[in-house]
């Protein structure tokens, strides 16, 4: 069944007031929300953080472990072409046993150096280690309280919003698509969050910006779906100002002289 367009603006308004009632509940948490989420990524960037680190001091402890096993093989080979040179035929084969050995001593003294600047690293990146999980404790203590204030507030208006929730499901189903895309659309651009307002005191209720009378009664009629030309919301209604009558001055006539 094709709906009137007074019909249309008469869902977009219930639907813009189901939505104004769920931004409160939301301005009532404030900031909580973004700040627990961005404690969550800082969290995650300092556990990043430290497993590179762990990485890294694995990857040297493992290079450690390599040259203390590079230095048994050279003195088993040094033994080796020592023991050789005691039974060599000249002086060219002594004289190559020889540079072995001195090849050998050499790959020991640049394993030693290589151990102990991979030690001097280790030592380094575990400060560094220490130091961001002390700053990563902090920050989860913070996450903690954080939280545990965010749970309070949700658990305070859970109820509400799960009605409310409801409310938006079931009214949403008494607007057509595309207006419902472009009241989204215009809800989402808007800082307030009203993509559906009224003409208050001749103005638009969103930018309040001057609405000419010739428009304002087009927007009575509700015969088409008229948006404001400063700021593109949609204005539903115009808002009769009530003028209060002043009570009139009664005038007593003084009294003639006699």
């Amino acid at each position: 069944m094709e709906r009137t367009v007074s019909q249309k603006l008469t869902a977009l308004l219930k639907m813009q007031s189901i939505d104004s009632k769920m931004d409160e509940l939301k301005k009532m948490r404030g900031d909580l929300p973004e700040e627990v989420q961005d404690l969550e990524d800082e969290i995650a960037g300092y556990e990043t953080r430290i497993d590179k680190f762990n990485r890294e001091i694995k990857g040297w402890e493992d290079e450690i472990s390599a040259k203390k096993q590079r230095k048994k093989d050279a003195d088993k080979l040094i033994l080796k072409y020592k023991d050789q040179q005691m039974n060599v035929r000249n002086n060219r084969e002594y004289d190559a046993l020889s540079k072995e050995v001195e090849s050998e001593e050499l790959e020991i003294q640049l394993a030693d150096k290589k151990i102990k600047e991979a030690k001097t690293k280790i030592e380094s990146k575990k400060g560094e280690v220490d130091k961001t999980k002390q700053i990563l404790d902090e920050r989860q203590k913070d996450l903690a309280g954080k939280k545990e204030e965010l749970d309070s507030l949700l658990n305070e208006s859970q109820d509400e919003e799960t009605k409310l929730l409801k409310d938006r499901e079931k009214q949403s189903k008494n607007i057509e698509d595309r207006l419902m895309r472009s009241y989204n659309k215009i809800r989402k651009n808007a800082i307030n969050g009203l993509a559906v307002v009224s003409v208050k005191r001749d103005a638009c209720g969103g930018c309040f910006n001057v609405v000419p009378p010739q428009r304002q009664a087009e927007i009575r009629e509700r015969k088409k779906i008229i948006v404001c030309e400063h700021c593109g919301r949609i204005l539903a209604d115009v808002e009769e100002v009530i003028v209060e009558e002043k009570p009139k001055k009664t005038t007593r006539r003084k009294k003639a002289a006699k």
